[in-house]
């Protein structure tokens, strides 16, 4: 039995990469300058490295560098996206989002409906995908955005944001999709998506918390306005002085993840089919939730029908850690929203287990991982927990 429980919730946050704690360590201590400070070498040496973090950030998804701006995660990124569009917004009143977004979108979207915009919540198909065609039936010419999750935080599927991006351009929309959970799990390209906006937040790929970035396409800066006041940093889009050891830190996760995406991509699907294989042999009872092919890879959301998922995972939280949804939501005593929206019932959603894998994680932890779900799962039938 290992020493510290095994992690398998890097859908949550992942550890911070050894690699990037070294690129960040100097900008802690001898090189403490202030990027914005333009009379000397100790800024002079942070502004250089925030912007060589600013490339590498556009590199990874395919940007142009003057096209990235650093926010402090995906919260702020999101709601940068939008409050900034609903700020500059004049004739266009009409937001389109959907029901299996992170509350970072779905608060924001609901809170702007309270400032006289008219917000439309579509449902997804029981895959937990979006129907085109109720996209596009939602688009009017008074559509100002839709904002569309590239990869769901609960069940790992992955939207069609490409379709759904030309459909928003058809009407004169702005196209904006949250892909904190994607970056380093798949290829993620500004350009093959063809989105305006996109959020990400340094923590989800082994970067340092407190730490993100806006994706804001130059012909849109425009039509965004500032939702913080009081600097003109980030092209006069977020005021506040650039952390330099941060940004260090996301521009080394970037990078590492531009080259090593691909065979993480494929070492986790491996491990997430056996870990599957595993559980589903010894539990016939396990229920799947989400597209079964359309997903990032690492992740696996399950259920036992009629099994409280908060007694199994309270059951193991001393030798494994996962987790029962978001954990933004984790104060939520109810049902996880988002198997909800995909029409489980109450008592289904209630079981939803998510088990998310990550670099680090290795075959021996996923094998034990599966044992220790079975016994707690067993003994929850039961009724010994």
């Amino acid at each position: 039995m290992p020493d510290r429980p095994i992690y398998l919730d890097y859908q949550a946050t992942t550890p911070l990469d050894p690699r990037v704690a070294d690129a960040m360590a100097p900008y802690w201590s001898e090189r403490f300058g202030n990027a914005h400070s333009r009379n000397h070498r100790f800024g002079w040496e942070a502004r250089e490295a925030a912007e060589t973090a600013r490339c590498q950030v556009a590199e990874l998804i395919g940007a142009d560098d003057e096209e990235i701006v650093f926010v402090s995660g995906a919260t702020e990124s999101c709601n940068l996206a939008i409050r900034g569009l609903a700020r500059a917004a004049r004739e266009r009143r009409h937001i389109v989002t959907v029901a299996t977004e992170h509350p970072a979108v779905l608060d924001t979207v609901e809170s702007l409906g309270e400032d006289d915009f008219d917000v439309e919540i579509l449902p997804v198909m029981g895959d937990g995908l979006l129907d085109l065609g109720a996209l596009e039936e939602a688009l009017t010419e008074r559509t100002l955005l839709a904002s569309v999750m590239l990869a769901n935080n609960e069940i790992g599927v992955v939207q069609p944001v490409r379709e759904i991006a030309e459909l928003c351009h058809s009407v004169g929309a702005v196209a904006h999709t949250d892909a904190t959970q994607a970056i380093g799990r798949m290829g993620v390209d500004v350009e093959e998506l063809g989105v305006d906006l996109l959020s990400l937040s340094g923590h989800k790929f082994y970067g340092p918390n407190g730490i993100g970035a806006l994706y804001v396409r130059q012909d849109v800066r425009a039509r965004l306005s500032p939702i913080l006041t009081g600097g003109t940093q980030e092209g006069a889009l977020r005021p506040g002085t650039v952390a330099t050891p941060l940004a260090v830190g996301l521009g080394a996760a970037s990078k590492i993840a531009r080259v090593e995406w691909p065979a993480e991509a494929r070492r986790l699907a491996d491990l997430t089919e056996r870990v599957d294989a595993a559980i589903r042999n010894a539990l016939p009872s396990m229920r799947s939730f989400g597209h079964p092919t359309r997903r990032i890879p690492g992740n696996l959301s399950i259920g036992f029908p009629g099994i409280s998922a908060d007694r199994v995972v309270a059951a193991v939280a001393d030798r494994l850690a996962i987790s029962t949804g978001a954990a933004c939501s984790s104060g939520d005593p109810g049902p996880s929203h988002v198997l909800l929206a995909l029409g489980c019932g109450g008592e289904l959603a209630a079981s939803g287990i998510r088990i998310s894998l990550g670099r680090f994680t290795t075959p021996a932890e996923v094998d034990m991982a599966g044992d220790m779900l079975h016994d707690a799962v067993k003994a929850a039938s039961w009724g010994r927990i």
